[in-house]
């Protein structure tokens, strides 16, 4: 009996002493294993991050709606205005020239059809007096008068009875010996002023003729622009989402849109006026001929 409590209690002090032992060991390898865990969480939230940032710019790329607000001025969806905003500089340079551009087309347009209208007026009414005069005086006196002042076939009967007034005052026999000389001076006279003509009508058409041929290519230059800084933006950001890239290219395209919109314009009024001036010089040609014709006549009858 004495032998066998004698043998527990040793056991259990051994039993104590080896718990004893074992409790510092336990303790130095826990203390390590709390940082070792920290750490290995650490890079499981930085790794998580990015892809919350991923997910999100994925979610953003793929709302065409909320890239438009952020691109658009927050108009929702991309206009013309919300495009020429976001637009680069030289892009917004080249669009504003050719609005102007425009502008000044449409302008001229309206000036050169109240021109046409009243020149027609105008000659209508000096035709009608200059075929109801009677003499050189009547002729000159009708040329000269206010009502047709600036009217090119009035300009060219002034002209004309000028030379015959000249040639009278210098002492000529101009409906008899210097008949032929007079009618030849008084033609040169009236052919000067005839060539003026057109020059005079044909204001604006130069500029016309610019916007309507350089036009497109100052829109092409802007859409390639904004299309170079459209690629540069896709590989600054690594993506090729046509929500990402379309409205740098949008934008790009708008300026040609604009080029053309400034150019056809240009081109249908060039081409109107010219046919509008060719007909006029043709009416002059006319006048040309009657006029002397008239001349020739009153120095028949001594005039």
């Amino acid at each position: 009996m004495l032998d066998s409590k004698k043998t527990n209690i040793l056991l259990a002090m051994a039993g104590a002493a080896v718990l004893m032992a074992g409790s510092p060991a336990l303790a130095q390898e826990a203390a390590p294993a709390a940082p070792a865990a920290e750490a290995a969480a650490a890079p499981a939230a930085d790794a998580a991050a990015p892809a919350a940032e991923g997910a999100e710019a994925a979610a953003t790329a793929e709302d065409p709606a909320s890239l438009n607000e952020s691109v658009g001025g927050g108009h929702g969806k991309l206009t013309p205005i919300g495009m020429f905003m976001i637009a680069h500089p030289v892009v917004k340079v080249v669009m504003l020239g050719l609005v102007l551009a425009s502008i000044f087309t449409w302008t001229l347009l309206l000036i050169k059809l109240v021109e046409f209208g009243s020149l027609n007026k105008s000659t209508n009414r000096f035709l009608e007096a200059f075929r109801g005069a009677r003499t050189v005086a009547d002729m000159r006196r009708i040329a000269v008068s206010e009502d047709f002042e600036g009217n090119p076939l009035a300009d060219m009967t002034a002209a004309a009875t000028e030379e015959l007034e000249v040639s009278r005052q210098a002492g000529l026999d101009i409906a008899g010996t210097h008949r032929g000389s007079t009618v030849a001076r008084t033609e040169t006279a009236v052919s000067a002023v005839q060539s003026t003509v057109a020059g005079r009508l044909s204001g604006g058409q130069q500029f016309l003729a610019s916007v309507g041929s350089s036009g497109p290519f100052i829109g092409l230059f802007g859409t390639v622009y904004g299309i170079m800084n459209s690629f540069i933006g896709i590989a600054e950001s690594n993506t090729t989402n046509l929500a990402v890239v379309a409205p740098g290219i949008a934008e790009a395209l708008l300026a040609t849109g604009i080029g053309l919109f400034a150019a056809i314009p240009a081109v249908i009024f060039y081409n109107y006026f010219s046919t509008k001036i060719a007909a006029y010089g043709t009416r002059a040609d006319g006048f040309h001929a009657e006029l002397m014709n008239s001349i020739s006549r009153q120095l028949d009858k001594g005039a």
